[in-house]
């Protein structure tokens, strides 16, 4: 089947301008008016688009690496940086703990002045706590255990 050219398509534009070219040129008292409110929509459509801002995607970052660490540190010094943070995380520990039993001590005053059974809660709460610290530490021992056959294997080959 042969294409159609496009002057024979029902859809060529020629005979419309030509139509309105006829329509603009007659002497009609209202031909500009009308020439301008049907320009108007167009326009402020057109204008509002215009001066929409779109941002694209910034670059990504070329980051080659990232170092928090001085280079070439020697196990000696590694060490004893892990023993620093370990000295500083045990004493934010122990002070967090001493928060914590100072809290329970106002706690237990409050309680007793108030008439509330405190002995029988601070029971209830020990047995939670050594109850977490048991869960905690069966769950380090099974962490070890996991580790330690992955180690023994890893070793042997």
């Amino acid at each position: 089947m042969p294409i159609k050219s496009f002057s024979k398509s029902r859809f060529n534009p020629v005979g419309g301008i030509a139509d309105f070219w006829n329509e603009i040129r007659r002497p009609t008292p209202y031909r500009w008016p009308i020439l301008a409110l049907s320009v108007m929509p167009v326009a402020a459509i057109m204008g509002w688009a215009l001066e929409q801002e779109y941002y694209g995607e910034p670059e990504r970052p070329r980051i080659n690496y990232i170092t928090t660490l001085p280079e070439g540190r020697s196990d000696a010094e590694i060490l004893a940086e892990n023993r620093a943070n370990q000295e500083i995380k045990d004493l934010r520990a122990a002070e967090e703990e001493r928060i914590a039993e100072e809290k329970r001590k106002m706690y237990k005053a409050l309680g007793k002045a108030t008439g509330i059974d405190v002995e029988a809660m601070e029971r209830k709460a020990e047995a939670e706590r050594a109850a977490a610290a048991a869960a905690e530490a069966k769950e380090r021992e099974e962490r070890a255990a996991r580790v330690q056959p992955a180690a023994s294997e890893s070793a042997g080959q």
